[in-house]
């Protein structure tokens, strides 16, 4: 299940989606989460569907990739339903007990599950078709622009982290595969106890994230990094044509989504 994590990884590709420029991902992300918030209707939720769909499409990266990466959030999901649908005071539709199913509790359930399910589904398409040092310099353009400080620290701490998952994804499998070859048991048993049986995994997971961090900062110091304004780049960001359309395109789907929340 580890392993269908999806943000964090790069997919090479040669679709729309690649060619984009990394500020204009970024850009078009926030703008469609904020769309994604404002939608409240089955006629938003249509239209982001859709959208969602032809941007996945469009980058070339299977649809089956992007659904494995649910797995890990499959409980969060399906918490998010359970507790809208018999939290939410409605018109009932069902009642047992204590235990009731409203209209609006469904109708909210079903939209949170899916506004969750849609984050998981464009964050992941940003890094699958960016790559670790475009996204970094994307993210230092945007923070510049917004004229924040330390914006080359926290685009490179960002990045960092992003880059750094699928590599301790890979470590705690090791870890797991060499602790259940001496006995340990990560299946069986209910869910606290086999939450309680991933606590060995901590301590090894810590150290090797805290050995990793040092071996980077020390080949950055060897290779004399130093980052700042006087630090030079092999390839500048330039945006095109392309950029522009999917200005308009993003630009419209907020517009849809506003019209689609107030009128």
């Amino acid at each position: 299940m580890l392993k269908d994590i999806t943000i964090g990884q790069y997919i090479p590709g040669d679709s729309p989606v690649h060619k984009l420029d990394p500020r204009t991902k970024l850009i078009a992300l926030v703008l469609y989460m904020v769309g994604l918030f404002l939608v409240n209707n089955f006629a938003g939720y249509l239209v982001v569907t859709l959208f969602t769909i032809g941007l996945i499409i469009l980058s070339g990266i299977s649809i089956v990739t992007i659904i494995k990466g649910f797995r890990p959030l499959i409980l969060i999901i399906v918490l998010t339903l359970t507790l809208h649908v018999f939290m939410t005071e409605g018109h009932i539709l069902w009642q047992w007990g204590f235990l009731k199913i409203t209209v609006e509790g469904l109708r909210q359930g079903i939209f949170m599950a899916l506004r969750l399910m849609y984050l998981v589904s464009i964050t992941s398409l940003l890094t699958l078709t960016t790559t670790p040092i475009a996204l970094t310099d994307g993210l230092e353009k945007v923070l510049k622009a917004f004229f924040v400080p330390i914006a080359h620290e926290l685009a490179m701490m960002m990045t960092i982290a992003l880059r750094f998952i699928p590599t301790l994804i890979e470590e705690t499998e090791k870890i797991m595969k060499a602790q259940m070859a001496r006995g340990a048991d990560f299946e069986s048993g209910g869910l606290l106890s086999r939450a309680k049986s991933l606590i060995p995994l901590l301590v090894p997971l810590f150290l090797s994230s805290f050995r990793r961090a040092d071996e980077l900062a020390m080949a950055m110091e060897a290779r004399c990094y130093r980052g700042g304004e006087q630090r030079t780049r092999m390839k500048q960001l330039v945006m095109g044509g392309r950029d522009v359309f999917a200005y308009f395109l993003i630009v419209a789907f907020l517009g849809v989504s506003i019209y689609s929340r107030f009128w």
